[in-house]
């Protein structure tokens, strides 16, 4: 998982699929950025796979910073949108937008 400071914000790059069995990761990363950075983005434009693990993982770590989700898949874009939490996140089409503003 690569991770990186971009303008005033940290961003975590995640690759791959992520459910129960492979969210750990993950979730370790956010945790760490949340409790270190006031603006955190999620580069989540390689995740090939994503269910209600994640997306639960993604409100949390909302309530814990300021995430945004950058450049979603077409899978995850759906998922979000089927479970309206495209309406709780900030969610923009790349990284640049999601570290702006």
């Amino acid at each position: 998982m690569v991770q990186y400071e971009w303008r005033d914000a940290w961003v975590v790059a995640a690759r791959g699929a992520y459910d129960m069995h492979s969210i750990t990761p993950l979730a370790d990363a956010l945790d760490t950025a949340a409790g270190g950075h006031r603006k955190v983005v999620l580069d989540a434009s390689g995740i090939t796979f994503a269910d209600s693990t994640l997306l639960n993982l993604l409100i949390l770590t909302c309530r814990a910073t300021d995430l945004r989700v950058a450049a979603p898949t077409r899978q995850l874009q759906r998922i979000l949108e089927l479970t309206g939490v495209d309406t709780v996140l900030t969610v923009r089409a790349t990284v640049e937008d999601a570290a702006a503003g």
